[in-house]
């Protein structure tokens, strides 16, 4: 189900395209600002963004319709239908990654800088693209009564969102997108201390994403499954995994922020 923000014309603007927009926008403006700090050039990290959205969302589109394909089989021009929906952000997550290595090894940008510069960015925009799922009714938990969402003092408009179909349901988009919000500050934190190595806050998001959604998963009832395991579960676990692998092995090899000399001009771009 999507929901129109406004129209003209022929076309409409959906709620989730809008969300979408914003959080890809204030996270490219995070990371232009964390960029310049180390002397990175402005149109270096703008293109780098811009490669990382493109084959971000084509990512995450094939992911999600890989994950549904008896569906999109059988209509097929609903595969690009984004504003309707169905962008898993796993799929996002990987196509994005290996979009910056390719573009950091062709620059010879040091990958493990952008990764740290990107990620407090990247989370903010998965905190504000969730309230996209929630104007359109998706990405909902199990059934709950209206007293158990009162109880968690919630806003009369989510409540009411939350009402699909003749029930009440867990807003789980909310529970994920404010503990990617905290996920924000606290990477905004770490990556403001000068004792933290290089790596740390790439890895301090895999763990700290990969405990998020593997929480919000195990409440939620429109999963994408492989068989009878939820798929995102699974990547979580294994993002959880290598994010503390990353963590011991870049504290024990790499250089502490303070250590780092970042030269003017560095890129050769």
């Amino acid at each position: 189900m999507k929901s129109v923000a406004f129209s003209f014309g022929p076309f409409s603007v959906t709620w989730y395209s809008i969300f979408i927009l914003i959080g890809a926008v204030l996270a490219a403006f995070i990371i232009v600002k964390e960029a310049k700090r180390y002397n990175i050039p402005k149109s270096f990290v703008i293109n780098l963004i811009f490669w990382c959205v493109v084959f971000g969302l084509l990512g995450a589109r094939i992911y999600y319709v890989l994950f549904n394909l008896d569906y999109y089989m059988e209509f097929p021009m609903e595969i690009v239908k984004i504003w309707n929906g169905g962008l898993a952000i796993h799929g996002g997550i990987i196509a994005g990654l290996i979009t910056l290595i390719i573009y950091c090894k062709k620059y010879k940008v040091n990958i493990l800088k952008m990764t740290d510069i990107a990620v407090p960015g990247l989370i903010l925009a998965q905190a504000i693209g969730r309230w996209g799922n929630f104007f359109n009714g998706e990405a909902h938990g199990g059934i709950v009564s209206k007293a158990f969402l009162e109880g968690l003092h919630l806003p009369d408009f989510i409540i009411d969102g939350m009402y699909i179909g003749g029930h009440y349901y867990h807003p789980t988009f909310l529970y994920e997108s404010v503990l990617c919000l905290i996920g924000f500050f606290v990477f905004m934190g770490v990556r403001g201390m000068k004792r933290t190595k290089l790596g740390n806050t790439t890895a301090l998001y895999l763990i700290w994403y990969g405990a998020v959604r593997f929480f919000v998963e195990a409440l939620r009832t429109d999963s994408l499954m492989l068989g009878s395991i939820k798929m995102a579960q699974l990547v979580s676990i294994l993002m959880i995994i290598a994010g503390i692998i990353m963590f011991v092995i870049t504290t024990i090899k790499c250089k502490s922020y303070d250590e780092v000399k970042f030269e003017e001009n560095e890129i050769k771009y």
